[in-house]
């Protein structure tokens, strides 16, 4: 029978957490113009754009109409105005010579004020329209990956209305849930790594640290960056955990260790070459070997395979001994 003893080891410490993978941020791409028809849909779920690519198209033909009106409601109004002005002038003229009254000249002068508004009005409409003429062409307003599209062809535009979501710079994060006593632990820049569905790795880093913790779960939030090739997608529920300072760790092969009832237990010979049975907790794993947290001494020593077919108060026949490998 192979016997070991306990190796203590420094090894990097982790912390284990779960959450969801989820947008870094999300922009929604809204209808900035109202009672138009959506002529063109160009993007589609998943498409990934540069800013300022042409997502959709509302008709612009009935707002090219109205800019014409307003152009030309502008240009009536400058000509109002300046026959307006031209009165005023003689006017002004006119009253040091008393042939007009001071009522009847400021009359003039108010006329000439009324146009000059009404200009500045009519100026103000028009732009209103050009801007509802630039707003008929939805553009993405940063680079990213659509995640979400409610826009229909031939629908009719409401103020404010979504059309699309975009996932900006393609950016995901992992929002690991962390319990409270545990956050003073974690720091931005850390490494972290998020184990997949198929049992690969993705290596993350933190970004950020909540500075509060829910109330009900009393969990706090930890906001870890992900590479844009990680494989995840959002929405999905993952683990990970994140890699702490190292400390030590009382170390035996994983073989050596006994699953009995639902617990753990490692076989102790002691100088008489009989077997006890002690009960243990097993902590990290790392290249087949793992740390013990029962009550052991780095001195005693344990079956290295096999215990399975021992029971307590059993002698054993000590082939060889070995430090743990």
């Amino acid at each position: 029978m192979e016997l070991i003893e306990p190796r203590a080891e420094q090894w990097p410490d982790r912390l284990s957490a779960s959450g969801e993978i989820a947008a870094w941020q999300e922009a929604v791409i809204g209808t900035e113009v109202a009672g138009v028809r959506l002529k063109k849909v160009l993007a589609d779920v998943g498409d990934v754009v540069k800013r300022g690519d042409l997502l959709a198209r509302y008709d612009e033909d009935s707002l090219r109409a109205e800019l014409a009106r307003l152009d030309a409601e502008v240009a009536v109004a400058e000509a109002t105005l300046v026959e307006a002005q031209a009165d005023a002038q003689r006017v002004d003229r006119l009253q040091d010579t008393q042939a007009i009254s001071a009522q009847a000249a400021q009359a003039y002068r108010t006329a000439a004020a009324v146009a000059q508004a009404r200009v500045e009005s009519a100026k103000a409409q028009r732009e209103a329209q050009r801007l509802k003429l630039r707003y008929a062409r939805i553009t993405a307003p940063d680079d990213g990956v659509i995640t979400s599209r409610s826009a229909t062809l031939g629908s009719v535009g409401t103020l404010g209305g979504e059309l699309f979501r975009l996932l900006r710079d393609g950016r995901l994060e992992w929002r690991a849930e962390v319990p409270a006593a545990d956050l003073a632990r974690l720091e931005p820049g850390m490494t972290v790594e998020i184990a997949r569905a198929d049992g690969s790795v993705v290596a993350g880093s933190v970004r950020q640290v909540a500075p509060t913790v829910d109330a009900r779960t009393r969990n706090g939030i930890v906001y870890v960056d992900l590479p844009s090739d990680s494989g995840l997608a959002a929405g999905m529920y993952v683990s990970g955990h994140f890699a702490l300072a190292q400390r030590e760790a009382l170390t035996v092969p994983e073989s050596a260790v006994v699953l009995r009832d639902g617990n753990s237990y490692l076989m102790r010979v002691d100088a008489n070459q009989r077997v006890h049975q002690v009960k243990v907790s097993g902590g990290r794993r790392r290249n087949g070997a793992i740390e013990i947290l029962g009550d052991i001494g780095s001195q005693d020593r344990f079956v290295r395979s096999g215990g399975a077919f021992l029971a307590d108060g059993d002698r054993v026949d000590v082939a060889t001994e070995s430090p743990v490998s």
